[in-house]
């Protein structure tokens, strides 16, 4: 269990320096062109992220069997905090993106419609699939 547990940790930390890496060098390059509004988004991300790491690991310590027993509200809390931010914050974000670099307002369309077939089938998914 234990080395499981280490090797848990070696990922998340792999995967947080990737992630910050990135970030800052995308930080970096908006900002010596002078793109404000690519540096907020940046920022904006990064810091979305950091904080979906955070409840997605609260959310899995919840779920652990030796979590303390709540009558499922807490789970319920964390799940709707994962789903928001995964929602509201980074598909927003990203659609919002995307869509101002296509070439036409229908495939501007299209990658918003993308974007909510995401969030319906996240929510779906995440609220209304029964557990086994």
């Amino acid at each position: 269990m234990g080395e499981a547990r280490g090797a848990d940790l070696v990922l998340f930390l792999a995967g947080q320096a990737a992630v910050t890496f990135t970030s800052a060098v995308s930080a970096y390059r908006a900002a010596a062109a002078g793109d404000v509004g690519s540096t907020a988004f940046v920022g904006a991300s990064y810091a979305t992220v950091l904080l979906l790491f955070h409840r997605l690991r609260a959310y899995e310590c919840l779920l652990s069997p030796g979590a303390a027993g709540d009558d499922g509200r807490r789970r319920r809390r964390a799940k709707r905090e994962v789903w928001t931010l995964c929602t509201l914050q980074l598909t927003v974000l990203f659609s919002w993106k995307m869509a101002a670099a296509m070439p036409s307002w229908p495939v501007a369309l299209a990658v918003w419609a993308m974007a909510a077939l995401t969030t319906v089938g996240g929510f779906v998914a995440m609220f209304h699939r029964r557990h086994q």
